[in-house]
């Protein structure tokens, strides 16, 4: 799943604050395993940026059978 997110060329583009944004539009022109893809990768960048940390479990736990 990563591997298709670093696919992505960065574009550029100059538009007017007075037109209509597409944002939406795009996001609804994607699929939705795409969507969810990209919406991972800006969690894991939050997480690194914020907590300066990998996302994951605060603590190990041992399960056992009694």
């Amino acid at each position: 799943m990563e591997s298709k997110l670093h696919n992505i060329q960065p574009v550029v583009t100059f538009t007017s604050l007075s037109k209509p944004k597409r944002d939406f539009a795009y996001w609804q022109s994607q699929t939705p395993q795409f969507r969810l893809a990209t919406l991972e990768q800006i969690r894991q960048e939050y997480h690194r940026w914020r907590y300066n940390a990998q996302p994951g479990f605060q603590r190990v736990y041992t399960i056992i059978k009694r």
